[in-house]
């Protein structure tokens, strides 16, 4: 997977035609040159960090300030640890020199920092450059203000006051500032708060209470405590007067309540219901969060409790959850009523389309489920190969494919920013190497980016091509890139040894980590299967595997022989079955066994619609979805998906290359709507849904 050193520019552009056989006859030698660059940029990058100054001079008298593209980064190195000290003569030289790079843009950051911290406001309004960090931001409208200036609300303030972010000091100062300069009125400060407790960010709130003061302080302080302790909040209410900012405040904590402890919201509710004279803002908000995580955790008033919500406190999350409560009862034609009450973009959706089809199948109507299969399966997701499943028809995936451009290619590899990208990833400083693959990415129009990704996918850096073609409508059908074959060998091998599919192995790496070697996750998982080091480290003393630290689960070999051994141990647990095992690699054991106890009854797509955690439930689907992808690259036709669905307490056996597959057409290229990636943080937004926090990593061998 790692690409072969880039050196010259008559080589760059070789190695972007990839013409690496002929006409380059002096790789050798450059890739030598490059080996003892990268090992003198190793060694003075680390003596620049540390004193005595100037040392890391010596180390880089071999290297070629103007030739060797990351050089900037060891003069940056030297210069951060005197930022305290730096004279601004300096500082400009450096900007100067390096114009237009990501290290000047660093430098320039710090060094704004330090004017900022030194009050130094002349020098910071003459280097400031637009940004989009926020503290930078502030901290050039508190310059603005030391001039005398006075910034507008709608301009200044409000670009920056958005959303449900923590501000950073910087911004606090300025709206503190503003707040005495009426610019910023009590009912903006209020607005924003009260956007803020919607979201659910008590760090939000909180900051926007700081700019109140007297008897509106104690009210917003309030709402901040709401969302923060809710069960002490409501423990007090008896206690307070009603007026509209208290029942504004216990709204938020019986709906915040309601999420943590639905019975003990039920009981607070039951208690203060009636004390209050709440608006209709106030109870829709408390009546849909009871009714909400009354319907998540499947509790036997469930039905009732959605049934009786009014329209006005109904929402998408209520809806929804309607049809999962009553699919989760067995009850076909009450499912088929709630999804008629779903909103018309939630119709729109394959995942409720397909379900309709399926009560309707329930109910008899088999010609109208037919038509509604048949349309559904016009698209290459989840919810359309199993509508392809039930209609009887091939699958339709339209791959994409990228019109070459040599020439413009070609131009790319010289590009200093992607240069400096692919030599960090070279040297193994992945996050350098993204830092400086958005940065230059930044630079580029929608085609060149394009081509950038393409590149990257070729030269073996996937998680680069996954991302960009992922996030672009107009690409998702890149499916070579977006789905590589990459480690194919190791793969297929790791999966032969443990009894289970190849390209399921690949569907849960391709969702665990999209491909990044590095990934490490908010749970503490690591590296392209996601691994927690607990488990990692069990799992290599069971199977006789080298392992020290939680670091070795970077090196992709290891991970796959680890993560796929684990798998098979998941699927053994659940009698082979891909889609139970998915669940528990992901959710874990615990829940799994919970879900099953409640639920075992239910057919296997009925059963993951109904499962509480979004991320497990949108997981499971994406893991399958996306072992159709791999299984259609790797053999030209794919597995039934509903014969990796094998119904609860069924064993199932991983197919082999005697297994009958279906065929793979390309329907409508128009309908596709291929398999969506999970969002791209680390932690997966939580549902509305959601009783308890999934908990994205598997369970410890047994």
């Amino acid at each position: 997977m790692r690409s072969t050193p880039v050196v010259r520019r008559s080589w760059r552009a070789c190695a972007a035609l990839l013409v690496l056989a002929a006409g380059c006859a002096a790789v050798p030698a450059a890739a030598a040159d490059r080996a003892s660059q990268r090992a003198q940029f190793r060694a003075a990058l680390a003596a620049a960090k540390k004193p005595p100054e100037g040392a890391w001079r010596k180390l880089a008298a071999g290297l070629d300030a103007d030739r060797y593209p990351l050089y900037p980064y060891i003069e940056l190195a030297a210069l951060r640890p005197r930022i305290a000290r730096l004279e601004r003569a300096e500082v400009e030289r450096f900007l100067e020199r390096w114009r237009g790079t990501l290290p000047a843009q660093d430098l320039r950051e710090a060094w704004l920092r330090e004017l900022a911290r030194r009050g130094d406001w002349k020098t910071y309004r003459a280097t400031y450059a637009p940004s989009e960090d926020r503290d930078l931001q502030c901290n050039a409208l508190l310059a603005r203000l030391a001039d005398g200036e006075k910034p507008d609300y709608a301009t200044d303030v409000q670009p920056f006051w958005q959303g449900d972010r923590a501000l950073p000091a910087s911004c606090e100062a300025v709206l503190q500032a503003l707040r005495v300069q009426h610019v910023v009125s009590d009912a903006q400060v209020w607005e924003h708060l009260e956007r803020a407790a919607d979201a659910g960010s008590a760090d939000a709130a909180d900051d926007a209470a700081a700019l109140l003061t007297g008897s509106e302080r104690v009210a917003a302080d309030r709402i901040v405590a709401a969302l923060r302790e809710p069960a002490a909040i409501l423990a007090k209410a008896k206690d307070w007067a009603d007026d509209a900012r208290t029942r504004d405040a216990l709204s938020y904590a019986l709906a915040r309540h309601a999420r943590r402890n639905s019975d003990a919201a039920e009981t607070a509710w039951a208690d203060l219901g009636a004390r209050f004279k709440w608006n209709e803002a106030q109870k829709n908000r408390i009546l849909n969060a009871l009714a909400l995580y009354r319907a998540t955790s499947y509790s036997p008033d469930a039905s009732a409790r959605l049934a009786a919500l009014p329209a006005a406190a109904d929402d998408d999350a209520t809806r929804e959850w309607r049809v999962r409560v009553a699919l989760a009862g067995g009850d076909w034609a009450e499912t088929l009523a709630a999804l008629d009450r779903l909103s018309d973009t939630q119709k729109a959706d394959a995942r409720w389309r397909y379900l309709r089809a399926r009560m309707l199948g329930k109910l008899g109507r088999d010609d109208e489920a037919k038509a509604l299969y048949a349309d559904v399966a016009r698209e290459a997701n989840f919810h359309g190969f199993l509508a392809a499943d039930w209609s009887g028809t091939a699958y339709s995936i339209c791959p994409l494919k990228l019109a070459g451009d040599a020439q413009s290619e070609a131009a790319l590899a010289q590009q200093p920013d992607l240069e400096r990208a692919f030599e960090f990833r070279e040297l193994g400083m992945l996050p350098d190497a993204r830092r400086e693959w958005r940065f230059a990415l930044g630079k580029l129009d929608a085609n060149q980016r394009r081509l950038a990704a393409d590149y990257a996918y070729r030269k073996g850096w996937y998680d680069r091509a996954v991302f960009a073609f992922s996030a672009d409508p107009e690409t998702q059908r890149l499916y070579e890139q977006r789905f590589p074959l990459g480690l194919e060998a190791l793969v297929r091998r790791e999966a032969a040894r443990v009894g289970i599919d190849p390209s399921w192995s690949y569907g849960i790496l391709r969702a665990e980590s999209a491909w990044m070697t590095d990934a490490h996750s908010h749970a503490d998982a690591y590296g392209l299967m996601q691994l927690l080091p607990g488990v990692a480290k069990k799992l290599a003393k069971a199977e006789k595997l080298p392992y020290s630290s939680a670091q070795d689960l970077f090196d992709p070999t290891l991970n796959v022989q680890l993560g796929t051994r684990f798998l098979g141990r998941m699927a053994d647990a659940y009698d082979g079955s891909p889609w139970l095992a998915s669940a528990a690699y992901n959710a874990g054991q615990a829940p799994v066994g919970r879900w099953l106890d409640a639920r075992g009854s239910l057919d296997p797509d009925f059963f993951i619609e109904t499962i509480p955690y979004k991320e497990t439930r949108e997981y499971v689907a994406r893991v399958l979805a996306f072992s159709v992808i791999y299984d259609w690259r790797m053999n030209g036709k794919a597995l039934p998906l509903s014969a990796r669905m094998p119904k609860i307490g069924q064993s199932y056996r991983a197919p082999d290359a005697s297994t009958p597959r279906k065929e793979v057409v390309c329907a409508s290229a128009a309908m596709q709507k291929p398999p969506a990636d999970a969002p791209a943080s680390d932690a997966p937004p939580p549902d509305a849904g959601i009783t308890g926090p999934a908990t994205p990593q598997p369970s410890a061998p047994r």
